[in-house]
């Protein structure tokens, strides 16, 4: 019974290791901005990590022309996103690894 929780537990945290890798980052390679910049857009315009993750999961949820920060030539280039597939908890522990991978804040101190 131990292995199997173990087992399971494994599998859960492997999940959401990867859930920012397998649904973000395989799009955004084949794009010629890097994800990097768009992080970086979205915290100068929302400042702080609340904003920045509340707009992200926002836009992710139920993206529009309206929402997004893409320059005109990108939009018209790549278009909307499609509404993602994740569930809220999904998408804020996809939302929660890509601020940590770029965020800037932790890392000048």
């Amino acid at each position: 019974m131990r292995k199997i929780i173990l087992v399971v537990l494994f599998l859960q945290l492997n999940l959401f290791a990867n859930i920012y890798e397998q649904n973000c980052v395989k799009c955004h390679k084949k794009m010629q901005v890097g994800i990097d910049k768009f992080f970086y857009r979205y915290l100068l315009i929302f400042s702080s990590e609340e904003n920045v993750k509340k707009e992200l999961k926002s836009y992710l949820a139920n993206p529009s022309k309206e929402k997004t920060l893409f320059a005109d030539d990108l939009m018209l280039r790549y278009g909307i996103k499609k509404k993602s597939s994740l569930t809220k908890e999904q998408l804020s522990k996809a939302v929660d690894i890509y601020w940590g991978k770029y965020n800037l804040f932790d890392k000048l101190k």
